[in-house]
């Protein structure tokens, strides 16, 4: 049985962790609190760029009796959640803080810091850019004898996958520099297999947006000048020797 010396330190993690995970649920719902008046002006602001682009008399509807309702406070809720991501993030650091290396939290505040200003980007990128497009694609084809006419749950659905999607993929050069840093590949590696790279991300915008090409190319091109971007700094990031780590903690 472990001895109340090697069960106190696992005791006292957890209750950090604990702490930490209760502090960024308080974020979020101060965030959401502060928001959920703002709650049909948001949505109005999200659903903004398929309202421009639909037919003269459209308009959205809701085919379940609580969707008024409920979607709009779905939608503030993970609203609060990508606005407080800074915070959440300070919390994780927070908490791995104590047990890394000098060097290796120089290097884990930047990367937190841009990972969040990449993340919002990409949202950012796709509703500037992405969904113009796409619901002006949309909204253009038409049937005869079908009016076009989307439910306000479904497109809140649709576009908070392609945030979702936009948001991690500008996350690229985050996770190129992560990786050269461990160890488990180089800049030179990655370099040698631009070509299957590239089609990957072609895969990868075909699988995680919705089944059109221009949010696919859309997705895929911004991935891979991310790559590039995060091969240019990932030189400076490779992973040290040992000996050489050694003279940086001292």
């Amino acid at each position: 049985m472990p001895s109340v010396e090697q069960t106190q330190p696992l005791i006292s993690h957890l209750l950090e962790l604990r702490n930490r995970l209760l502090r960024a649920l308080v974020a979020v719902l101060i965030v959401f609190l502060g928001l959920i008046y703002f709650s049909g002006d948001i949505y109005e602001f999200v659903s903004k760029p398929l309202v421009d682009k639909l037919p003269e008399g459209a308009t959205m509807i809701a085919t379940d009796v609580a969707s008024p309702f409920f979607t709009p406070l779905k939608l503030t809720l993970i609203a609060s959640v990508f606005i407080a991501v800074p915070l959440i993030l300070y919390q994780v650091w927070a908490f791995v803080a104590p047990g890394l290396y000098k060097h290796e939290r120089r290097l884990i505040m930047p990367l937190m810091f841009s990972s969040s200003l990449l993340f919002y980007a990409g949202v950012s990128f796709a509703y500037f850019v992405v969904f113009p497009l796409v619901f002006g694609f949309f909204t253009a084809i038409s049937l005869g004898g079908v009016e076009f006419a989307t439910d306000i749950s479904s497109y809140l659905d649709f576009v908070l996958a392609l945030f979702m999607a936009f948001g991690i993929a500008f996350e690229i050069p985050v996770a190129i520099i992560l990786l050269c840093w461990t160890g488990a590949t180089s800049p030179d590696e990655l370099r040698s297999k631009r070509p299957y790279i590239i089609v990957i991300a072609f895969i990868v915008g075909m699988l995680l947006t919705p089944p059109d090409i221009i949010s696919q190319t859309l997705l895929a091109i911004p991935m891979c000048l991310l790559f590039e971007v995060g091969l240019f700094f990932a030189r400076f990031y490779v992973r040290k020797d040992e000996d050489e780590e050694e003279q940086v903690e001292e």
